[in-house]
C-alpha cells in the first residue's frame, strides 16, 4: 500500500498522500492512484467520526470545532494523471485537493527535481504549455499546486502561470542544506510574493545533508524561511511515514511541543506565530484556493481542453488511437 500520511499540523487535520511508483507512469498510474484514493476514504469511514473527510476550508473549520481529525486527500506524482486534465479533473470530483506536480520522476510535461543533479540536464526546461495548463486548470478547480519534488524551473514557471497560492506540501531550505528537494532562496522570495507556504520537512537529509539531525536544524530551516519569506510562509511537513532519518528529539508529531518550545526560546515568535505555523498559513492557502476557484466560476472560464499526445515508448499501455 502506497498511502502516506503526509504531513499533519497540529489536531485537527492531516493529509493523505495517494502515491504510487513512477515505475506505473504510461501503464496503470491512473488505476492505482484510485486505488489508494478508495483506501483513505474507506479508512476515514471506518474511524468515523475520529476521522472526517475534509474536502474545503469550511470542512476543516467545522471538523475543529467538533474536535474531529480532518482526513483531506492529495496525490504526489503528476504521473498519476497519464497526460489527462479531464483525470486531473475526475480526481478533484473524489476528493483530491493538492497535487504535487511531480514526484520523483519527470513527466511528459514537467521535470522533477533530478534536473537540477550534477551532471543532469533538464527534459523540459520547467513546464511545457500542456504543464502551464495543467497549473491553470487547478486554479480553476480549486486544487492546490504542490512544487515540493520539481525542478527549479518548474518552480519558476508554477509561481509565474499560478494564479493562486502554491504551497511545498515538503520542503525544506536550500541555504542551509543543498539538496535539490529544498527551496532556493530566490523562490523563497517569488514564494513570497505568490502568498504560497512552505512545509519544512524534517528528514534528516534535507536538513543537515546528513543522516543526523537535531530538534535545532529543523528551526534553523523554519527561521531561515520565515526571514526570506516570512512568518506568513512558513508551516511543517515533517513528512514522517516516506522518511527514515528523523531529527534527534523531533521523531513524531508527539514532539511538536519541544519544537515550539524550541521556537519560542529563540525570542522571534510569539503564540499566534506559532499557530500560522502549525496550521492558519496552510487554511489561509487552502482559503486563497478557493477564492481564486470562485474569480474563474464567476468569470465562466470553461475548463481547459489541451491534450498531450501518448508517448511513443515500448511500455506505454495507452491506445494510440484517439476516439
Amino acid at each position: 500500500m502506497f498511502v502516506r500520511n503526509l504531513f499533519i499540523t497540529l489536531k485537527d487535520k492531516e493529509f493523505w498522500a495517494a502515491y504510487v511508483p513512477c515505475d506505473s507512469q504510461h501503464k496503470d498510474a491512473v488505476q492505482l492512484t484510485l486505488e489508494q484514493i478508495d483506501v483513505i476514504r474507506r479508512l476515514t469511514e471506518m474511524y468515523q467520526p475520529t476521522l472526517t473527510l475534509c474536502t474545503s476550508s469550511q470542512d476543516i473549520r467545522a471538523a475543529y470545532e467538533k474536535n474531529q481529525l480532518c482526513s483531506l486527500i492529495g496525490v504526489e506524482g503528476g504521473h498519476s494523471l497519464a497526460g489527462s486534465l479531464a483525470v486531473l479533473r475526475t480526481l478533484y470530483h473524489v476528493g483530491v485537493r493538492y497535487l504535487t506536480l511531480t514526484s520523483t520522476c519527470n513527466t511528459p510535461w514537467a521535470d522533477c527535481s533530478h534536473a537540477d543533479m550534477p551532471g543532469k540536464k533538464p527534459e523540459h526546461g520547467g513546464l511545457t504549455n500542456f504543464g502551464k495548463s495543467v497549473v491553470k486548470e487547478m486554479n480553476r478547480l480549486g486544487m492546490i499546486v504542490d512544487l515540493s519534488h520539481v525542478s527549479v524551473r518548474t518552480m519558476r514557471d508554477a509561481l509565474d502561470v499560478s494564479k493562486a497560492p502554491v504551497i511545498f506540501s515538503h520542503s525544506s531550505a536550500h541555504a542551509l542544506c543543498n539538496s535539490t528537494r529544498n527551496v532556493p532562496d530566490a523562490t523563497l522570495r517569488k514564494l513570497a510574493l505568490n502568498k504560497g507556504v512552505v512545509m519544512v520537512n524534517f528528514y534528516s537529509h534535507f536538513l543537515t545533508c546528513k543522516d543526523v539531525a537535531t530538534v535545532a536544524d529543523a528551526v534553523a530551516h523554519i527561521n531561515h524561511i520565515r526571514e526570506v519569506a516570512g512568518v506568513d510562509n512558513v508551516g511543517l511537513g515533517a513528512g514522517y511515514d516516506g522518511i527514515n532519518y528523523v531529527p534527534q528529539g523531533l521523531e513524531d508529531v508527539s514532539s511538536y511541543p519541544t519544537l515550539f518550545a524550541e521556537l519560542i526560546g529563540t525570542g522571534k515568535w510569539t503564540i499566534e506565530d506559532l499557530k500560522k505555523l502549525a496550521g492558519l498559513n496552510f487554511l489561509r492557502v487552502f482559503q486563497d484556493v478557493e477564492r481564486v476557484r470562485d474569480e474563474f466560476k464567476k468569470a465562466k472560464v470553461p475548463p481547459y481542453e489541451d491534450v498531450l499526445l501518448p508517448r511513443p515508448k515500448a511500455n506505454n499501455c495507452t491506445s494510440q488511437d484517439q476516439f
